[in-house]
């Protein structure tokens, strides 16, 4: 099962800034994700008492690196990869943590070779979208 511990033992992100709790999906193209900590009031992210929307570009981020593991197989990434640009990014709520329930975190590979992916990503809240846009992602390779 990819769970909390199994993202975390993969992926850069350790502790409380592990944010995704489990990967529900994925194939050579996406990765589907949930996470359940964005309410906690000790949440790694929130500032001044919230949890920003702008948060979700996190959660993607972690969703990306972890669709990187999976592809690679044998449970090592591709490499290193560095988010490099957000673009595209439409924000249809203003905070994560007053939002109930479970998020859905989707990263779609839309093009990328060895040195460079470009990703399009959401996070939702059952139908409604919360946060989505595009992200590059520059691998620096072993």
């Amino acid at each position: 099962m990819l769970d909390h511990a199994w993202i975390a033992a993969h992926i850069p992100h350790q502790g409380r800034m592990c944010l995704l709790d489990r990967v529900l999906s994925w194939d050579e193209q996406q990765v589907c994700c949930v996470a359940q900590g964005h309410q906690a009031a000790d949440h790694p992210l929130r500032a001044e008492g919230r949890l920003g929307i702008a948060a979700g570009i996190e959660y993607a981020a972690q969703a990306m690196a972890v669709h990187g593991v999976l592809l690679a197989g044998g449970g090592h990434p591709l490499g290193v990869g560095y988010l490099t640009s957000v673009r595209n990014v439409c924000l249809h709520a203003d905070r994560l943590d007053d939002v109930p329930g479970e998020l859905t975190v989707r990263a779609t590979r839309l093009s990328g070779d060895d040195a460079l992916i470009l990703y399009q990503f959401d996070l939702t809240a059952g139908d409604r979208c919360l946060i989505e846009g595009r992200a590059s992602v520059v691998l620096d390779a072993h």
